[in-house]
Protein backbone atom coordinates (compact mmCIF):
# COMPACT_ATOMS: atom_id res chain seq x y z
CA UNK A 1 0.00 0.00 0.00
CA UNK A 2 1.14 3.18 -0.91
CA UNK A 3 -0.48 6.65 0.14
CA UNK A 4 0.07 10.03 -1.09
CA UNK A 5 -1.25 13.34 0.03
CA UNK A 6 -2.69 16.49 -1.78
CA UNK A 7 -4.58 19.47 -1.92
CA UNK A 8 -2.25 21.76 0.91
CA UNK A 9 -1.38 25.26 0.56
CA UNK A 10 -1.51 28.58 2.24
CA UNK A 11 -4.66 30.15 2.84
CA UNK A 12 -6.20 32.66 5.65
CA UNK A 13 -7.69 32.54 8.21
CA UNK A 14 -11.66 31.16 8.08
CA UNK A 15 -11.01 30.09 4.79
CA UNK A 16 -10.98 26.34 3.87
CA UNK A 17 -9.34 23.82 2.04
CA UNK A 18 -9.83 20.14 1.17
CA UNK A 19 -6.66 17.41 1.38
CA UNK A 20 -6.91 14.14 -0.43
CA UNK A 21 -5.03 10.86 0.31
CA UNK A 22 -4.87 8.70 -2.53
CA UNK A 23 -3.90 5.26 -2.57
CA UNK A 24 -2.36 2.60 -4.59
CA UNK A 25 -1.15 -0.72 -4.65
CA UNK A 26 -4.01 -2.09 -2.50
CA UNK A 27 -7.75 -0.59 -2.03
CA UNK A 28 -8.51 1.28 0.71
CA UNK A 29 -12.07 0.03 2.21
CA UNK A 30 -10.15 -2.33 3.49
CA UNK A 31 -8.18 0.01 5.92
CA UNK A 32 -8.59 2.26 8.54
CA UNK A 33 -7.46 5.78 7.45
CA UNK A 34 -5.90 8.06 9.60
CA UNK A 35 -4.97 12.54 9.20
CA UNK A 36 -2.20 13.30 11.29
CA UNK A 37 -0.27 16.88 11.06
CA UNK A 38 3.31 17.83 12.96
CA UNK A 39 3.05 21.52 13.58
CA UNK A 40 6.36 23.64 14.03
CA UNK A 41 8.44 22.49 16.89
CA UNK A 42 5.35 19.75 17.76
CA UNK A 43 5.24 16.20 17.86
CA UNK A 44 2.51 14.89 14.99
CA UNK A 45 -0.88 14.56 16.77
CA UNK A 46 -3.66 12.35 14.86
CA UNK A 47 -6.80 14.89 14.28
CA UNK A 48 -9.06 12.74 12.46
CA UNK A 49 -9.89 8.44 11.17
CA UNK A 50 -12.27 6.71 9.45
CA UNK A 51 -13.90 3.02 10.14
CA UNK A 52 -12.44 0.42 7.26
CA UNK A 53 -16.20 -1.30 7.54
CA UNK A 54 -18.36 1.24 8.48
CA UNK A 55 -18.80 5.10 8.46
CA UNK A 56 -17.56 5.65 11.70
CA UNK A 57 -15.76 8.63 12.12
CA UNK A 58 -13.31 10.29 14.98
CA UNK A 59 -12.02 13.35 15.65
CA UNK A 60 -9.54 15.65 18.03
CA UNK A 61 -11.43 17.96 19.88
CA UNK A 62 -9.11 20.84 18.11
CA UNK A 63 -10.68 20.04 14.82
CA UNK A 64 -14.33 18.46 15.98
CA UNK A 65 -17.13 20.45 14.31
CA UNK A 66 -14.80 21.82 11.64
CA UNK A 67 -13.19 18.93 9.73
CA UNK A 68 -14.52 16.16 7.97
CA UNK A 69 -13.24 12.93 7.07
CA UNK A 70 -14.85 10.84 4.23
CA UNK A 71 -14.13 8.25 1.69
CA UNK A 72 -14.29 8.24 -2.49
CA UNK A 73 -14.65 4.60 -3.07
CA UNK A 74 -14.22 5.01 -6.95
CA UNK A 75 -11.18 7.22 -6.31
CA UNK A 76 -9.71 4.56 -3.83
CA UNK A 77 -9.34 8.28 -1.77
CA UNK A 78 -9.60 9.74 1.33
CA UNK A 79 -10.57 12.99 1.83
CA UNK A 80 -10.16 15.68 4.96
CA UNK A 81 -12.60 18.78 4.55
CA UNK A 82 -10.82 21.31 6.59
CA UNK A 83 -13.00 24.50 7.23
CA UNK A 84 -12.69 27.32 9.26
CA UNK A 85 -9.69 27.42 9.52
CA UNK A 86 -7.25 28.86 12.22
CA UNK A 87 -3.29 29.46 12.27
CA UNK A 88 -2.79 26.40 14.64
CA UNK A 89 -4.17 24.35 12.18
CA UNK A 90 -0.82 25.37 10.19
CA UNK A 91 1.62 22.29 9.50
CA UNK A 92 2.49 19.16 7.76
CA UNK A 93 -0.35 16.76 6.96
CA UNK A 94 0.16 12.88 6.87
CA UNK A 95 -2.75 10.09 5.82
CA UNK A 96 -1.52 6.93 6.93
CA UNK A 97 -3.27 3.37 7.77
CA UNK A 98 -4.25 3.15 11.13
CA UNK A 99 -4.97 0.48 14.47
CA UNK A 100 -8.59 0.76 14.62
CA UNK A 101 -7.91 0.21 18.35
CA UNK A 102 -6.00 3.81 18.46
CA UNK A 103 -6.82 5.13 15.12
CA UNK A 104 -5.45 8.91 16.58
CA UNK A 105 -1.93 7.31 17.73
CA UNK A 106 0.04 7.60 15.67
CA UNK A 107 2.77 4.66 16.93
CA UNK A 108 -0.10 2.58 16.17
CA UNK A 109 0.09 3.68 11.86
CA UNK A 110 1.66 2.75 8.66
CA UNK A 111 2.02 3.55 5.44
CA UNK A 112 2.60 7.31 5.74
CA UNK A 113 2.36 9.45 2.65
CA UNK A 114 5.33 12.18 1.97
CA UNK A 115 2.86 14.76 3.89
CA UNK A 116 1.51 18.07 2.42
CA UNK A 117 1.76 21.32 3.52
CA UNK A 118 -0.45 23.90 5.28
CA UNK A 119 -0.19 27.21 6.19
CA UNK A 120 -3.02 29.43 7.43
CA UNK A 121 -2.14 32.94 8.15
CA UNK A 122 -3.91 35.21 10.78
Amino acid sequence: LQLVESGGGSVQSGEFLRLSCAGSGRNLIYYAIGWFRRAPGKEREGISCIASSSNITIYADSVKGRFTISRDTAKNTVHLQMDRLKPEDTGVYYCAAVDEGGCLDSRRANYFGPGTQVTVSS
